[in-house]
């Protein structure tokens, strides 16, 4: 299996996103990374010697600052254009960018289309709960949303949660300000309505501290909503673990927390539960093909674990491969 990664994606591109990537290489997964050639050769050198990473020349790059639309039509020689590309001539298996989010989603939508019967394609991605985790979609593919969009997103996250998450029966929520049918906006209340409806296993409205709680395996929500929400949470993540470095004594701001034996298990494991770049990336459901968007500010172990992400998607989900 090969996965395609956007080597000149995200704000520390190019050197940590080789860097994460090697590192895949060193566990098994066939690389491709593209971007510019004659950047990427001296950090691979640095960085790998491994057989299993390759490289395609992409000369232009998608800014952040670019309007999507406009960018992915123009710029075909681009790393994101290029990658998507490869997934969709079955060259790779997945694609992997810490890019231009509306790009990718863009790319991925004219170029690879939309899965059958998928009015809206969604990003999502996975939270750790006190009962393990849930699927929070859609994260930021979708600003402006209709209660169909919603509904659209319920049955995405059902179909991953049973096939890449082994959930035969994945519980889904409603993210509302609360529990009642007569909570939230007219969105939420006639989203409410479909959901009601459909053969899901629908639990209702769910309040953020529910998310947490683990009342349920697949939240929906528009995008707009979901990435203010998941983006709070990282801030929060990043606070706990700025708190226990500075309880444990650590040498210096950002630097690692240094625990007392007796909590150095438990307060590690929260640490890592806490860290966005633990869990990669958010991957985009609803097209023929696996794509993963990283974080922006990822580092190489956030690529390393996007490049996982990408990789279960492209085994477990056909109907997105």
């Amino acid at each position: 299996m090969k996965i395609a990664v956007d080597a000149m994606g995200g704000d520390l591109a190019p050197d940590e996103i080789i860097k994460g990537a090697a590192d895949a290489a060193r566990k098994g997964t066939h690389i491709v990374l593209v971007g510019a050639e004659k950047a990427i050769h001296p950090l691979l050198r640095q960085y790998s010697t491994n057989s299993h990473v390759s490289i395609v020349d992409a000369p232009q790059t998608i800014g952040f600052e670019e309007t999507a639309t406009k960018a992915v039509r123009r710029k075909h020689h681009s790393s994101i254009v290029m990658g998507i590309d490869l997934v969709k001539s079955g060259e790779a298996a997945a694609f992997v960018s810490a890019g231009h989010t509306g790009a990718v989603v863009t790319a991925a939508i004219l170029n690879l289309g939309k899965a059958k019967g998928v009015v809206r394609p969604a990003l999502g991605v996975l939270f750790p709960t006190m009962a393990g985790t849930t699927l929070i979609l859609d994260i930021g593919a979708n600003s402006d949303c209709k209660p169909h969009f919603l509904l659209g997103f319920a049955r995405l996250g059902a179909e991953y949660a049973v096939k890449a998450l082994n959930i035969p029966n994945p519980r889904i929520g409603l993210l509302s300000n609360g529990e009642e049918c007569t909570k939230g906006n007219r969105l939420v209340r006639d989203a409410h309505k479909l959901l009601e409806n459909a053969r899901l296993n629908f639990v209702g409205n769910v309040e953020g501290k529910d998310i947490v709680r683990g009342k349920a395996d697949v939240v929906v929500t528009d995008g707009f909503t979901g990435n203010i929400m998941i983006k709070a949470i990282e801030g929060f993540g990043e606070l706990v673990f700025h708190m226990l470095g500075g309880a444990a004594g650590s040498a210096e701001p950002g630097g690692k927390p240094h625990y007392g034996e007796t909590m150095k298990a438990p307060l590690s494991d929260m640490s890592r539960r806490v860290d966005w770049s633990e869990h990669g990336g958010a991957v985009l459901l609803g097209v023929k093909g696996s794509v993963v968007v990283a974080h922006g500010r990822s580092k190489a172990k956030a690529i390393t674990n996007a490049i996982r992400v990408a990789r279960v998607a492209a085994e477990r989900v056909p109907s997105t491969a």
